[in-house]
């Protein structure tokens, strides 16, 4: 028999992002082959460049306010992203915590500029 399964997130283990300092990843699930349910947090002024997933992706904000693609989300902001199309870049306007599904494959990207 199939069972509903359950996570705390409360005593997880939050892992470093090292391709994006200030960034943690917290993963709750795997919907699909290679694809991620997870919890993403990042640091005031962390910023991720754009970048491309060959999958959708949904997106959730938690807390805190991030600008994506020169839009400005704050708690409670949905926003949804089809395979192939341009994402970000991702900046951290305060301390941000959001949730994330990737249905598919990680994706390319761009070079972070210093």
């Amino acid at each position: 028999m199939v069972e509903q399964s359950f996570i705390s997130t409360n005593n997880k283990q939050w892992l470093e992002i090292e391709q994006f300092p200030g960034t943690q990843i917290l993963p709750l699930a795997e919907p699909v082959a290679q694809g991620s349910i997870h919890k993403l947090r990042m640091t005031a002024n962390t910023v991720i460049p754009i970048h491309y997933h060959p999958c959708d992706e949904y997106v959730y904000v938690l807390k805190g306010i991030i600008e994506t693609g020169g839009r400005e989300c704050t708690s409670g902001a949905f926003w949804f992203t089809p395979a192939n199309t341009k994402n970000g870049p991702h900046k951290a306007i305060t301390d941000v915590e959001i949730i994330t599904i990737r249905l598919g494959a990680m994706g390319i990207f761009e070079e972070a500029s210093t």
